[in-house]
């Protein structure tokens, strides 16, 4: 049985993966922050859990330790967003953000290069803002669109270990719940600007996921799951 672990597992997007996988017969071990609410999700669903914090290398290096015995693939779902213009930036925020998309997933395939076996590969996650560049979403378009680089760069250095990025569209996978009423005008806004007349979905990205842990002759590639939206003018 492969194994996966899922970084940032216990809620939202990661929490599918991990549930979808599975059901799909992986081994899968639920990577959080808080390990708390990773234990309840790995109970509720048959997989087990561990801590990282991509904030902190130490629990990164910890982890790869304690799954010295190897492990297939690696999805790592982690953002930080910090939402403001150039001229409100906050270092600290800053330095957050960029180490959730970008700097803890380097570090993840520092301390995990030794863990993941050849065959297997790593799942990065970037969105479509890193190609739809507005005022407001300066660090999530840069962070957004590194990561694009970082699935490159890593699929050349890791090899014959594959990487590649998922590239969500506006999701309707929770997060957006927080907006309350807004939210339907935020998703029927967002199904206006795709080519095909819709917001994602969770599955949609799950089918992503699980597709490019499969996909054995794709290596170093984003793949766009957005409904064309980078396409449309803004």
């Amino acid at each position: 049985m492969e194994r996966i672990l899922v970084i940032g597992g216990a809620r939202a997007l990661g929490a599918a993966v991990a549930r979808r996988a599975v059901k799909d017969g992986y081994d899968v071990v639920v990577g959080a922050r808080d390990l708390a609410a990773a234990d309840v999700l790995a109970g509720e669903i048959g997989a087990t859990a561990v801590r990282i914090d991509l904030q902190d290398e130490s629990t990164i290096a910890a982890a790869a330790e304690q799954l010295k015995d190897g492990v297939d693939h690696l999805v790592t779902t982690g953002s930080a967003p910090h939402d403001v213009r150039a001229t409100d930036l906050d270092r600290d925020k800053l330095v957050t953000a960029f180490t959730a998309k970008v700097l803890g997933p380097l570090l993840v395939s520092k301390h995990f290069a030794p863990v993941l076996r050849p065959t297997g590969s790593m799942v990065l996650f970037s969105g479509v803002v890193g190609w739809r560049p507005g005022p407001g979403s300066l660090v999530k378009g840069i962070t957004n669109g590194a990561v694009e680089y970082a699935a490159r760069h890593l699929a050349a250095d890791l090899a014959p270990v594959r990487v590649n990025a998922v590239s969500p569209g506006v999701i309707d996978s929770g997060a957006w719940d927080r907006l309350g009423e807004a939210k339907a005008g935020l998703l029927d806004k967002s199904a206006t600007g795709t080519f095909v007349g819709r917001h994602g979905e969770t599955e949609d990205i799950v089918d992503a996921v699980m597709w490019l842990l499969r996909a054995g002759f794709v290596s170093g590639e984003t793949i766009h799951v957005e409904g064309g939206a980078r396409h449309r003018s803004a």
